[in-house]
């Protein structure tokens, strides 16, 4: 009806044509000026009339965009209350299902090729193996099926972007045990680690990112634009309040009965793992000013601590036994550390997607990410241990910060692969290494006028892994693709380089 009407009313209305040299005649009254041609036929000045008929349609409009206007509060009032709108239920159902089930999936995986390795004897990485799989898969896929690589992408993209979310959380269980880790540690051993740990960061960082702009200068490869990545979420008030729940009854069950769940360590998982999560949820919510000097993982294990110390004041068991049973390494017996740590395979696993997804930029920039890498990786390794052996840094302590530069999921396989190895010195290790090139990495790229936003990204991920990666793309996002790509690259080529025996006999060699 309303088109009806707003249609304008002479539009039908058949205007003769006049022949040429026919007279006209014209008069004016208060209604407007009137014509007649020769025939005595009145020609009408319609002006008037469309403007009344634009007035009509204004109002007809402005009526109808009110009717809208109510039905959308009706329905946004219908849909507060929760009886509007059950698909909003319905969907929210199926996306923690689908999450539970690709997540469910990924996990699964993990476990499956561990134990498959660990009844076949074989020391390679288990998640590595799967991450190619995955990998390779998807790139077959995408030459013969792209919509079946495209739906794979698709129905993993919930675990992928979960475990993106929480990943600093995976890395916290090493700082948290750290005063176990390094208590037979000597002072002066302590200090020849952090002079490695700090000179081999910053070393790394000039030698992928000058490694970078030498290869470009010679490719000359254009920039182009990358592929978008989705974000997780960032935290909500009722996850806040959830977890703190969590952790007050968790804490004062465990210490009303401290056997409650079989054993100590089962009983006091459930208040370590939430005061752990509160930690980083509470850091991440903190200023970008503040986070520069107080990292959010700096916090979360904090956090941890704290709780921890609490615990053993309140049941007079003291810190060490509690530290203890966060990260028993006990399979039968697991703490709040070892479930955290289990998503580490779960990590590697997920950069098959990052990478799938970043495929085009790979082989685009092949020739700077790979070369750096390459170059990167096998510098840190060797020059870690000639600095170890040159300052007279214990062997065994010395292979096992040998992967300083490589994320914790794979440095600890790699040091797996040696014996005698502090594995939790090693995670301490690479997370410290993070750390420091979260907080100076910007700073110490500009002084070095590195502004390749390729070098840029590929020094920072080549030298400090995850945390400087998370930390030079919330400013650069330019840098992210780059960032994520050496990130996964970097832990790729320093395992698959470590698991030759000649290359671990040689490094043996060097460190003496």
């Amino acid at each position: 009806m309303a088109t009806l009407l707003t249609t304008p009313l002479f539009s039908s209305l058949p205007l003769l044509t006049q022949p040429k040299n026919r007279p006209k005649l014209q008069c004016n009254s208060k209604h407007g000026k009137s014509s007649f041609d020769s025939n005595g036929i009145k020609k009408l000045n319609l002006s008037k009339f469309r403007k009344l008929d634009v007035q009509r349609s204004k109002f007809l409009q402005m009526g109808s965009q009110e009717r809208s206007f109510e039905r959308n509060l009706s329905v946004q009032a219908m849909d507060s209350t929760g009886t509007g709108n059950p698909s909003t239920i319905s969907r929210n159902v199926f996306a923690v299902m689908h999450l539970l089930v690709s997540l469910g999936i990924i996990v699964a995986t993990d476990v499956f090729l561990k134990q498959a390795f660990l009844s076949a004897s074989i020391k390679f990485p288990s998640a590595l193996f799967g991450m190619f799989c995955i990998f390779s898969v998807l790139m077959i896929f995408d030459s013969f099926v792209p919509v079946a690589a495209t739906s794979l992408m698709n129905f993993f993209e919930p675990a992928f972007l979960f475990i993106q979310r929480w990943l600093p959380l995976f890395y916290v269980p090493s700082l948290v045990v750290l005063p176990l880790s390094v208590r037979d540690i000597p002072a002066a051993s302590g200090v020849k680690i952090c002079y490695i740990v700090a000179g081999g960061w910053l070393a790394s960082l000039c030698v992928a990112g000058y490694t970078a702009i030498a290869v470009r200068k010679l490719v000359k490869t254009e920039m182009t634009e990358a592929e978008p990545m989705a974000k997780p979420s960032p935290f909500s008030t009722l996850e806040l309040w959830s977890w703190s729940g969590i952790f007050f009854v968790s804490f004062i069950g465990a210490l009303l009965y401290p056997n409650s769940l079989g054993t100590s360590a089962r009983t006091c998982l459930p208040f370590l793992l939430s005061s752990t999560v509160l930690g980083y949820i509470v850091g991440s919510g903190l200023p970008s000013s503040i986070k520069k000097i107080f990292h959010p993982i700096i916090c979360c294990a904090l956090s941890a601590v704290l709780a921890a110390l609490a615990f053993g004041y309140a049941s007079g068991s003291g810190l060490d036994p509690v530290l203890g049973n966060y990260l028993t390494k006990v399979a039968s017996d697991p703490g709040a550390g070892d479930i955290l740590m289990g998503f580490l395979g779960s990590v590697i696993l997920s950069f098959a997607f990052s990478m799938f997804k970043q495929r085009k930029l790979v082989k685009r920039h092949a020739a700077e990410i790979f070369t750096s890498v390459i170059v990167s990786t096998v510098f840190s390794l060797y020059s870690t241990a000639l600095v170890g052996r040159l300052v007279g840094l214990e062997p065994s302590l010395t292979v096992s910060i040998l992967p300083r530069c490589i994320t914790v999921a794979l440095a600890l396989s790699i040091v797996s692969l040696f014996e005698g190895t502090n594995s939790s010195l090693t995670a301490a290790v690479v997370v410290v290494t993070g750390l420091i090139g979260a907080n100076f990495v910007q700073v110490v790229l500009d002084k070095l006028r590195l502004r390749d936003p390729i070098a840029r990204g590929i020094a920072t991920a080549s030298s400090a892994h995850g945390l400087g990666t998370a930390a030079l793309s919330a400013k650069e996002p330019e840098a992210l693709p780059f960032c994520a790509i050496a990130y996964a690259l970097t832990g790729i080529f320093g395992s698959l380089l470590c698991s030759v025996p000649a290359v671990r006999q040689s490094l043996l060699a060097v460190v003496g």
